[in-house]
């Protein structure tokens, strides 16, 4: 698995979203933007994005992600301030 190939597997399942993926060696950052996060808590959205990756998590293609998972106006703000 490489970063290419888990964006597109995210970009699947958040078509509506901002994918950025870096990473490689099964270990990944992952940034998902998308307001289908509003109002939803940070354990939430952690669920929503490892649902589609759980296969590749089972089989040992991805060893460890650090998910950012934001709303659109979360991002704007987090890149305003630097965060």
């Amino acid at each position: 698995m490489n970063s290419e190939q888990l964006t597109e597997i995210l970009r699947t399942a958040f078509p509506n979203a901002e994918v950025v993926v870096g990473g490689q060696a099964g270990k990944f950052d992952l940034r998902v933007v998308d307001d289908l996060f509003e109002g939803k808590r940070s354990v939430a959205r952690q669920q929503l994005v490892y649902a589609p990756l759980n296969d590749f998590i089972s089989s040992g293609e991805v060893h460890a992600v650090t998910i950012r998972a934001m709303t659109k106006e979360e991002w704007r703000k987090a890149s305003l301030f630097g965060v």
